[in-house]
Parts: structure tokens; sequence; C-alpha cells
């Protein structure tokens, strides 16, 4: 990937994050909003709007690390793992979900009802699931797992400070920006690669038929001096 094409995808990736940001605080601050209306404040309303819109970018420049630090991962899996990788991603996987469910779980103390906790873990492996089928489409049906793996695991990881807080609208404020950015990026990955590799094979067609014409146009020459 060039520099130009990797400026691209932050700025797009940043947008995406800090419109998320702002359309997500309508509901998940809607009571902050309610305030800043009685009386109505223009100036209150668009500093909440510009407050959020600058999360969202915080929202998405920590997306796009982990995103980064997830393909490293993916290089190194690779490199020390080798065929088991897969297998590896699946269980921790696995590892993931049960840990989103058991801590919470302990963390409240039985005060909560226990089927309550598995409703973001299985939204957020559903979710996954679809992402994850879409990028196989796109490419090969070896890029399932670990578009999986990113948007269970490296989401999880990403999530950590919201739900430390245990704050439901700051929850939902952080998680809706981190997974329109971690899908944006995934599935234009191989777009921005493609076309790049596209162009290379196209370039390298193009040296092919001029050294061909070359070819033949030399062998025309050496057969009208021997005539």
């Amino acid at each position: 990937m060039t520099s130009r094409k990797w400026v691209r995808l932050f700025l797009t990736t940043l947008l995406w994050g800090g419109l998320s940001g702002v359309i997500v605080s309508f509901f998940a601050k809607s009571d902050t909003y309610a305030k800043a209306l009685e009386p109505f404040s223009i100036f209150e309303v668009l500093g909440l709007m510009f407050m959020f819109l600058g999360l969202g970018f915080i929202f998405s420049v920590i997306s796009q690390m982990g995103f980064f630090a997830y393909l490293t991962v993916h290089q190194f899996g690779l490199g020390m793992f080798r065929r088991i990788w897969p297998l590896v991603q699946v269980v921790l996987i696995a590892f993931t979900l049960f840990d989103f469910v058991y801590f919470r779980y302990k963390e409240a103390d039985g005060e909560v009802a226990l089927w309550t906790f598995f409703v973001i873990p299985i939204a957020l492996l559903i979710y996954g699931l679809a992402v994850s089928y879409v990028k196989a489409k796109e490419t090969n049906q070896k890029a399932f797992i670990p578009a999986l793996f990113f948007m269970v695991v490296i989401t999880s990881v990403e999530w950590i400070p919201a739900i430390r807080a245990n704050d439901p609208s700051w929850m939902m404020l952080m998680l809706v920006p981190l997974l329109v950015c971690n899908t944006y990026q995934l599935l234009v990955l191989h777009r921005i690669t493609g076309e790049s590799q596209n162009k290379t094979e196209a370039a390298d067609t193009t040296n092919q038929k001029k050294s061909s014409g070359n070819a033949k146009s030399k062998k025309k020459k050496k057969k009208k001096k021997k005539k």
C-alpha cells in the first residue's frame, strides 16, 4: 500500500468514526441533548455534537491502531503456528466470548440475570459472522476466520475502556464507531490492495506486449537483411 492510499484510508475511516459517533450520540446520550433543549440553546447543541464528533475521531484512531496491530499479529501467527493458526484463532474467539460473559457476571455479583450478559456477545458474534461472510465472498474462504477474529477479539480489546466504565450509554457510544470503522477497514483493504495489484499486472502485460512486439519487429528486420 502506498503512503497516499494509507492517508486516504486513514482520513475516510476517521470520517466514518466521527459521523457514527455523532449519530449514535443522539440515541445513547439523548438525556444530555434533552437538557440542552430546555431551554433551547443552539450553541450548546452544536457544542455537544462537536464533542461527540471528537470522541468518534478518537474511537476511529483506536480502531485503526487495532487494525494495523492485528495485521502484524496475523503475520506473526502465520509464521509461528502455520497450519493451526486458524484453529488458534477459533479458540481465542471462544475464550473472548466466554470471558465477556463470565467476568461481567462475576462483577455484577448475581444482581442481574445471567441471560442478559449473553445479549451483547451473541450480537457481536452474529455481526462478526455476517461481515466475515462478506469478506470471504469478496476474497477467499481462508479470510473468514481471520475476519471473524478481528471483528470479535480485536473489537472487544478496543472496547475495554467502555466496558470498565460499565455505563450502557458509553458502551454503546464507543461500540458503534468501533464496529463501523473496523468493518470499513476490513472490507476496503482488499479493494485498495487489489487495485494496486491490477495496475501492476496491467503494466506487466503491457511491457510483455511491447517486448514481444519489439522482438517480432527485430526478427522481420533480420529477415529483410538476409534477403
